[in-house]
């Protein structure tokens, strides 16, 4: 795998960044959605594959993205298919820091150090290329201008897009209101990002349902809510020093 095209995470983080205010839209879900974008990035990349409701790793081989690779070992140690809910919902050690940490090293962002009232010290991001946000954004305003189906990697970022809650980010007020509609019904043509997106939503409206033998997540509604951790999920460790305080 190639790691010179963006990945779905960093794309994800890229659309999330206000470019006025230099903060991420959509904190809290957004690191779920950081972690259910590594689950379709590795399956775009052939190492896992769905189980029902479950994630298989299926070729252990490193995708030569450290990130990415992380999570393909702490998959590939738990032995047995994971439900993707409690993948998702397991406990994160500043994942969104580590994707703006690399985006800032790839020169994609630039950190802007601040203070919060004064006193505690904070860092903004902003895109140091306004095209390549221009480039994300305008794959999923095609499709929903267009109508036409996407390809699997658009319509993946449009359902975790969805998922976090980006959809009022990306399309705020009454205007914006029938593009938030067909972002979300971008959902449909990418199974594995849709089941992803609907674990996403599961987590942060606290459901712990019962496996569903044999079946994905197909066009279950969700809302947002407060998700709560997984148990006995193993935890995403951070790559790198977490020097700067996360921008919220």
């Amino acid at each position: 795998m190639g790691m010179s095209r963006r990945t779905l995470p960093e794309e994800l983080l890229m659309l999330a960044l206000d470019p006025a205010t230099g903060t991420t839209a959509q904190p809290q879900s957004l690191d779920l959605g950081l972690a259910g974008a590594q689950l379709v990035e590795l399956a775009l990349a052939g190492r896992i594959a769905p189980d029902g409701d479950r994630i298989a790793v299926v070729v252990p081989r490193p995708t030569g993205d450290p990130t990415l690779d992380c999570a393909l070992e702490l998959l590939r140690r738990r032995g047995a298919p994971v439900r993707a809910v409690h993948w998702i919902g397991g406990p994160r050690l500043g994942l969104r820091q580590t994707y703006l940490s690399h985006l800032e090293r790839c020169g994609m962002v630039a950190a802007v150090p601040g203070q919060m009232c004064g006193v505690l010290p904070t860092t903004r991001y902003q895109a140091s290329d306004t095209t390549i946000s221009r480039e994300i954004r305008g794959r999923l305003d095609s499709a929903i201008r267009t109508g036409v189906p996407p390809d699997p990697r658009t319509a993946a970022l449009a359902a975790l897009a969805h998922a976090v809650g980006l959809g009022k980010h990306l399309y705020p007020g009454n205007e914006g209101r029938s593009s938030r509609s067909r972002l979300r019904d971008l959902i449909r043509h990418d199974p594995m990002g849709g089941m992803v997106a609907h674990a996403v939503m599961d987590v942060q409206n606290g459901v712990a349902a019962q496996p569903r033998r044999g079946q994905a997540a197909p066009g279950r509604p969700a809302g947002p809510g407060a998700g709560e951790p997984a148990r006995g999920v193993p935890m995403q460790p951070q790559h790198g020093p977490m020097a700067r305080v996360a921008a919220h």
